[in-house]
């Protein structure tokens, strides 16, 4: 039981540190001037980007609360 919680654990921080590495590319990508069109289409890479570590974020405080809550340091 306790290797699936740490599993799950592992996953749901993996999900966050991809999610924000996404995000970082999307803004790096967005300071060059690349055009109009590929702007466009950054800043919806940039909103999804946002809503996906939004959502991981969310899926790791359901497993593992914050500390204040009782989880783990």
């Amino acid at each position: 039981m306790v290797e699936l919680f740490n599993m799950e654990l592992a996953k749901a921080r993996q999900r966050v540190n991809r999610a924000e590495r996404a995000l970082e590319r999307a803004q790096e990508m967005l300071e060059e001037d690349c055009g109009v069109g590929i702007n466009i289409a950054l800043c919806s890479r940039i909103r999804t980007a946002q809503r996906r570590l939004i959502e991981a974020r969310e899926r790791l405080t359901k497993i593992d609360p914050p500390i204040i809550f009782g989880g783990s340091p």
